[in-house]
Formats: C-alpha cells, sequence, structure tokens
C-alpha cells in the first residue's frame, strides 16, 4: 500500500514543525519547506509542485507578526495573499487537498458573541486583510481546499504569547500583557491532532479549530502562573495593546463546523495548556 504524500510549507514554525514531528512516516510521506522554496514565486511553487505530485499540501507558511505587517503592508500581501495564491493555483494543477491555515484575526474583534464559519469576515488589521485575502485566492483557485481558521496558537518553537509569559514568570517581577483582548490559546499540538484528521476525512470548505471556551489575555496569564504553581495575585498588569487601543477585542471562534459534522472535538483550552505546562516540566 502506497503512503500518502503530504507537503508541508512553513515547516519550520510553530505549527508546521508540530504537524511534521506527529505525522507517522510509515503512513505519511512526508515533505518539508520553509523559506527553500519560496511560496511568493509562483514557477518556484509550481516547479516543486510538479516534482513532487503531492496528494496533500498544508500550507503553515505567514507573515505572522502583527506590528511589522502594519509597517511593511507590500511584504504582508506578498507572502499571506500572493503566497496563498501560488500554492492554491500549484496545488490544483496536481489535483492536491489544500490545507491552508488562517486565523481569528480576520475579524475585527468589535462584537461580543463567539464567531462562526458563517459570520462575515471584515478585518481591521493590515495582517488580518493579508490573511482573508489569501483565503479568498484559495476558494477561488482550488475546489479542494479547507481553511482552517485559529488563535493563539503557542508551541515549544518560536515566540508567542504563552512563552512570553512564562519566560517573565521565571524572571519574577510584573507580567505585562495586553488589555480587553479575548479569544481562546490554542496549543499546536492540539491542532496539529485536528489537522492530521483532517487529512483523510472528506471535508471541504473553512473550519474554525481552537481550543473550547474563551479567555482574557490576562485569564490566560493568570492560569499560567497557577499552572506553574506561582500566586498571580498582583503579578499581571493590564497595558495598552500594541495598537494603542483600550477597546475591547473579541476574535472567539466558536469550532461551529465540527459541531455541524461531528468530525473531532477540540479539548478545552486550560487543559491544553496543562498538559503544555506539564511538558514542559516548569
Amino acid at each position: 500500500m502506497s503512503k500518502t504524500k503530504v507537503w508541508i510549507i512553513g515547516a519550520n514554525g510553530r505549527l508546521g514543525s508540530t504537524i511534521s514531528d506527529a505525522l507517522d512516516r510509515m503512513e505519511y510521506n512526508v515533505l518539508t519547506s520553509d523559506l527553500d522554496v519560496d511560496i511568493t514565486d509562483m514557477d518556484s511553487v509550481t516547479a516543486f509542485m510538479d516534482m513532487s505530485h503531492p496528494a496533500v499540501v498544508i500550507n503553515c507558511a505567514g507573515y505572522n507578526t502583527h506590528d511589522w505587517a502594519e509597517e511593511d503592508m507590500v511584504k504582508a500581501f506578498r507572502v499571506n495573499a500572493i503566497g496563498a495564491r501560488n500554492v492554491a493555483s500549484a496545488s490544483r494543477k496536481v489535483g492536491a487537498k489544500l490545507i491552508h491555515m488562517s486565523t481569528d484575526d480576520v475579524f475585527d474583534g468589535q462584537g461580543s458573541a463567539p464567531l462562526t464559519e458563517f459570520d462575515v469576515a471584515t478585518p481591521d488589521t493590515v495582517f488580518g486583510k493579508s490573511k482573508l485575502a489569501g483565503e479568498n485566492f484559495v476558494r477561488e483557485l482550488n475546489p479542494k481546499h479547507l481553511i482552517v481558521r485559529s488563535s493563539w496558537v503557542y508551541a515549544r518553537e518560536g515566540s508567542c504569547f504563552v512563552n512570553s509569559v512564562i519566560r517573565q514568570a521565571k524572571e519574577g517581577g510584573v507580567i505585562r500583557v495586553a488589555a480587553e483582548q479575548y479569544s481562546s490559546p490554542t496549543s499546536a499540538k492540539m491542532l496539529a491532532d485536528f489537522i492530521m484528521k483532517m487529512i483523510d476525512a472528506n471535508e471541504y470548505g473553512i473550519y474554525h479549530a481552537s481550543c473550547e471556551g474563551c479567555c482574557s489575555r490576562v485569564e490566560a496569564a493568570e492560569e499560567i502562573l497557577r499552572l506553574m504553581g506561582q500566586d498571580p495575585t498582583g503579578r499581571i498588569e493590564a497595558v495598552p495593546s500594541e495598537s494603542g487601543k483600550n477597546s475591547p477585542r473579541n476574535t472567539f471562534l466558536r469550532n461551529l463546523m465540527m459541531e455541524v459534522t461531528g468530525i473531532y472535538r477540540m479539548p478545552r483550552w486550560q487543559d491544553a495548556m496543562k498538559e503544555y505546562i506539564q511538558e514542559l516540566r516548569v
């Protein structure tokens, strides 16, 4: 029996590396790339696709630093939109299923209700707009697509909110976190488990895939401290977000398509966080 060939783009990042580590090489023929295949160059993407002919492409690549995206709109759209366009077009030519990773930032966060796959995306940042443009290209160019939106993803690799809080907790003193931001911290390991489920599933369209439950950045930081055996009282200071705005921002994703199809269920964010902290042994 031949193994399913899977190409992971952005394999050195938080999610890409987690998926790559988790995939069983006895079941899958795993191809990985990062900066060695420039997704902003159509010829490079097409050449690799034509040479390898994967059955499934998982696009984890992205220009994901929010403040950098605001400063360099051209690069953000080149990677997040044109890169997605190139991957979608090339994957369609070889008949590959495309699993494309997106974000809660495609929503402006101005409402109070949980956001489902059927809510209209109205981003208000360069990063969010570039990711939505990428989604649109994927939908238009490859009918065999699965767009996966997640939120506040954390893993051992790279910098992220959770790792920043852990580092500051070890150092002692006051930990400063963005005020009035609400969503769901999502373990890359748990997200990878869902992605692996979807590789062979006959499912397409948009799926939200965040850990269950909603919290603020402050509440998440307090939970991290408790899991580390520290008292969070007086340790957390809410400060203005990078944009300088203090208005509430809610990008809590409800995994409605998972509920409707019954295909999967993400764990509670507190349970995933507990497992992560225990594995780190901090």
